[in-house]
C-alpha cells in the first residue's frame, strides 16, 4: 500500500446536512425543528438537568458528607514497583517519574507494602506504611521521610 492509496472507510465520511435550503431537500422551511415551541426558537431548549418543572434528580437526592479542599493527594507506590531500580539507587519522586512508575507527583509519594523487595535502595518519600518500611529495611535499604 502506498500513501496515495489511503482513503477513509466507506461510509465514514458523509456530507453535512444543509438545513433550511428549500422543501425539495426534505429539510427546508422549519429545518427539522417542527412548528413553534421552545425547541423551535433560536437559543431555545432547556438547561442541563431540567425536568420540565419537576424537582430535578440532583435536588431530590439527599446530600451527605463533604470534600476537604485542603486534603493532600498522595501518589501510591508499592514496594514491588521499586524492584525496577538497580542496587544502591536513591529513589526520589523525580526518579520514579522519570522511570515511568508514576505519572504525576501531586502532593507527595506514599510507599505501600504490597509485594517483595529484593534490591538495596535508599527511598525518599512523604510517607511510608509500616510494612513498606520494614520490607525496605530488611532488604538492607534506607527510608527517608521528605
Amino acid at each position: 500500500m502506498k500513501l496515495f492509496e489511503l482513503q477513509p472507510a466507506p461510509g465514514s465520511k458523509t456530507e453535512p446536512k444543509r438545513k433550511g435550503r428549500g422543501h425539495g431537500t426534505g429539510n427546508g422551511k422549519t429545518a427539522g425543528r417542527g412548528h413553534k415551541g421552545q425547541k423551535a426558537r433560536s437559543g431555545g431548549g432547556v438547561r442541563p438537568g431540567f425536568e420540565g418543572g419537576q424537582m430535578p434528580l440532583h435536588r431530590r437526592l439527599p446530600k451527605r458528607g463533604f470534600t476537604n479542599i485542603f486534603a493532600k493527594q498522595y501518589v501510591e507506590v508499592n514496594v514491588s514497583d521499586l524492584n525496577k531500580f538497580e542496587d544502591g539507587t536513591e529513589v526520589t519522586p523525580e526518579v520514579l517519574k522519570e522511570a515511568g512508575v508514576i505519572s504525576k507527583i501531586k502532593d507527595g509519594i506514599v510507599v505501600l507494602g504490597r509485594g517483595e523487595l529484593t534490591k538495596k535502595l535508599t527511598v525518599k518519600a512523604s510517607r511510608f506504611s509500616k510494612s513498606a518500611e520494614e520490607k525496605i529495611k530488611s532488604a538492607g535499604g534506607k527510608v527517608e521521610v521528605m
